[in-house]
């Protein structure tokens, strides 16, 4: 076991992420700190899991080469009493806010500077949250866009419908009526309305649902 400098044991540090430079850089973060100690490293969250389920906190990557999805990663690792902050260079409030929904303690960037980064890892493996502007903005929205206020129901309608359903493959889905799903609709984008942020297309509603972080970003396609 480590111990820190005040006598107490180190907190228990493990890492999921698949990028090689990314682990040996958060472990050169790390070294110099008595009371963090990085035991383990791990390309997925089940890797991780079959290894230890002894540890203070999990530093979590979003997008990971297995295609797990952030939400259930983090419920996964909270199930087995671990703690999670998310560590990540994208800049997807999608991915974030679905991490959000399940809990863990805060976001910080690979960007950021050394002291940022351990600082960050200490408070969360203390059990503290970690509260950031990427964080803030990726549970309340985009702090540049109006606040249209859709209601949870309301948000799953949209989440539906923009991402490509008819509003009759929608209210199969939701047990509504479909009469009640167009209805719905019709005050969603009466809310984007109000807030400045019109929609009236259903392109529109996938563009709103984008920014707000309900939908993921489409993903740019890379040519050889």
């Amino acid at each position: 076991m480590t111990w820190g400098e005040d006598g107490a044991p180190a907190r228990r540090i493990g890492l999921v992420e698949d990028h090689e430079s990314v682990a040996i850089g958060l472990a050169a973060m790390l070294a110099p700190e008595p009371d963090l100690d990085l035991v383990l490293t791990a390309g997925t969250v089940t890797e991780l899991l079959s290894a230890t389920a002894d540890l203070d906190l999990a530093v979590l990557d979003l997008r990971l080469a297995d295609g797990s999805v952030p939400e259930d990663n983090v419920r996964a690792l909270r199930g087995r009493g671990i703690e999670v902050l998310v560590f990540t260079g994208a800049d997807n409030a999608f991915l974030v806010r679905s991490a959000a929904r399940a809990g863990v303690l805060g976001v910080v960037r690979k960007s950021e500077d050394v002291p940022t980064v351990v600082a960050a890892v200490r408070r969360a493996a203390s059990g503290e949250q970690v509260v950031t502007t990427d964080w803030a903005a990726a549970i309340d929205g985009d702090p540049q866009l109006s606040d249209v206020g859709l209601s949870p129901r309301q948000e799953e309608v949209l989440m539906l419908y923009a991402s490509g359903e008819k509003a009759s493959r929608v209210a199969r889905l939701t047990g509504l009526s479909e009469q009640t799903v167009n209805d719905y609709l019709g005050r969603i984008r009466q809310k984007y309305a109000d807030a400045g942020r019109p929609a009236p297309t259903k392109t529109d509603l996938y563009k709103r649902a984008v920014e707000d972080g309900w939908l993921p970003m489409p993903e740019r396609s890379s040519r050889a």
